[in-house]
């Protein structure tokens, strides 16, 4: 199930970029970014309501709540650069060094989360790599 969902998400990535790209046309990307991020707590709310999630907010504890916090700051940092770059560039290159999020998630998982590191994973990585260096030059 996660692979499917996963690539459901990397579908709509994808599709963001596009219409991201074509939105921010004569738009100041702070802007566009308040939008989205608007359009996003708006279909985030309607999920938790149609789920019946709402009643454990009560249950969340300090810890959570914290990182929750901080990895919602972290990702409209990385939206605002992200449009700020959109803006500018083309999405291709854009989407490419983005995309070297997964190298370092790579990383980070291994430092502070002590996932395992593997000879494929390794590789892939370098490949990674390889693939935005070759969609940069």
């Amino acid at each position: 199930m996660w692979l499917a969902l996963s690539l459901l998400s990397a579908l709509f990535a994808s599709l963001t970029a596009i219409l991201a790209k074509i939105g921010i046309n004569n738009v100041p990307s702070n802007l566009a970014v308040a939008i989205r991020t608007f359009v996003v707590l708006l279909m985030s709310w309607l999920m938790v309501f149609i789920t019946s999630e709402q009643s454990s907010i009560s249950l969340i504890d300090k810890k959570s709540w914290i990182f929750l916090i901080f990895s919602g700051i972290t990702t409209g940092l990385s939206w605002l650069f992200y449009y700020k770059a959109l803006q500018s560039g083309k999405v291709t290159g854009v989407v490419a060094v983005d995309k070297l999020s997964t190298i370092l998630t790579f990383i980070l998982a291994f430092v502070i989360l002590k996932e395992k590191m593997t000879i494929k994973s390794i590789l892939g990585c370098l490949f990674i790599a390889t693939g935005t260096f070759f969609f940069i030059s």
